[in-house]
């Protein structure tokens, strides 16, 4: 791997991590706070389910930012759509930092707050294919380790997101906490967004769109027309990949606390330390399946995140930290295991001239079924059956279409 390479691919590492670090910050502060602070005069299960919807419009913005982005990223090239994506991100959440709450100003801070978070999603909607397809078209070989490498800008943004929030909460009151120390690292992620930026400004176009001969008049249309299978593969593919990370790691710090009556500590700390080994994880993920196959490791990973989904909450049960962390770090391991490969096998389903396009759809669709609705339809079953049974096997049931998805897959190519 030459050294331009190495260096597009920690830029987009870099980046990675802060835009999936703004987008988890979001979603660790809305369990955390934003229910006292947005939706104070509602009960406690209506409050987690406005406070959910309200994560869940971020997902819904993704498909309209895949499309945008993924239009002008084959059209105009990748480098200068994920500086806007990136922008776009440091803002929106920049702002929520400086929000004031529903007691300063009524009905204006969650319908803002609704509109920062719409905001977010449509970056991440432009942002994830960016990275992930400047690092699938740099040259050389092990594509699965190059692409996989933005992947783990997903663990060390959760790391992020739960170590500065969890920092803040331990360091400060309880009243403190609530009423300024939380906005503390969405303000600085505005800081951290300019460096990201000044990074991204050195950085050349991608060498696979710059051979390019013929640029697509019209990418996403082309992609419906000629790419259709490779879409229904990548968004089922997905389905089982999201819905299972925000189930295990995103609904998770509600039950803990709400029906274990247990600290929301300790399982932001075990997904802290579950999201710093899957960063490990990730990129070795990647790698396997350089030599194994991209399908056959992704295949084993949403095996595993299956069969884990049936130990996962007697694990959390027995109201012990050692196995919180161990029913977390567990599940993330296996999800690693999809994760790392994922990436390059998803770029590998589509040509240079629609790649942008192909993959933004194809992972962006997946995260409304996958991501934006799972946490209020958990949170639904749970306070209808007061049991745990149903989250398992809707879970297990969205893993199976993923194994579906990459069944059908066709051998993708190797960058």
């Amino acid at each position: 791997m030459s050294r331009a390479s190495r260096s597009v691919i920690s830029t987009c590492l870099v980046g990675s991590s802060l835009e999936w670090g703004d987008f988890f910050l979001y979603i660790t502060a809305d369990a955390l706070v934003f229910k006292d602070l947005y939706h104070p005069n509602s009960g406690p299960v209506i409050g987690a389910l406005l406070s959910f919807a309200t994560y869940g419009i971020g997902f819904i913005a993704r498909p309209v930012g895949a499309v945008v982005f993924g239009h002008f990223g084959d059209r105009l090239g990748r480098k200068p759509v994920l500086t806007v994506a990136l922008l776009i991100m440091g803002m929106a959440t920049f702002l929520m930092g400086l929000l004031p709450s529903y007691q300063s100003i009524g009905f204006a801070a969650p319908a803002t707050l609704v509109a920062l978070r719409l905001l977010q999603g449509f970056s991440l909607g432009g942002f994830w294919s960016g990275v992930v397809t400047m690092c699938f078209e740099q040259p050389g070989g092990r594509p699965g380790l190059r692409a996989s490498w933005p992947q783990a800008g997903l663990a060390a943004g959760n790391v992020i997101a739960a170590g500065v929030l969890a920092a803040a909460k331990q360091m400060l009151s309880h009243d403190a906490f609530i009423t300024w120390g939380w906005r503390v690292p969405f303000l600085l992620s505005g800081i951290l967004m300019l460096i990201a930026l000044w990074m991204r400004a050195m950085l050349d176009e991608s060498p696979q769109f710059q051979a390019l001969t013929e640029i697509s008049s019209d990418p996403v249309r082309e992609v419906f027309r000629t790419h259709r299978r490779s879409l229904g593969v990548v968004f089922c593919a997905r389905i089982g990949t999201d819905a299972s990370y925000y189930v295990f790691t995103v609904y998770l710090l509600t039950y803990v606390e709400k029906h274990l009556h247990l600290a929301k500590d300790l399982a932001v700390n075990a997904v802290l330390i579950g999201s710093a080994i899957q960063f490990l994880l990730i990129p070795l993920m990647g790698a396997l399946a350089d030599r194994a196959g991209l399908r056959r490791v992704y295949l084993a990973g949403a095996v595993g995140a299956g069969l884990w989904s049936f130990v996962f909450f007697p694990l959390l049960g027995a109201k012990s930290f050692p196995l919180i962390l161990l029913a977390v770090a567990g599940f993330l391991a296996f999800h690693a295991a999809m994760y790392g490969p994922q990436a390059a096998f998803i770029a590998g389903l589509f040509e240079v001239r629609v790649r942008y396009s192909g993959t933004a759809l194809g992972y962006h669709l997946a995260s409304v079924p996958g991501g934006a609705v799972t946490v209020p339809v958990v949170t639904w079953l749970f306070s209808t059956f007061h049991s745990t049974v149903p989250i398992t096997l809707y879970v297990v049931a969205t893993i199976l279409i993923t194994i579906f998805g990459l069944l059908l897959a066709k051998p993708v190519s190797g960058g």
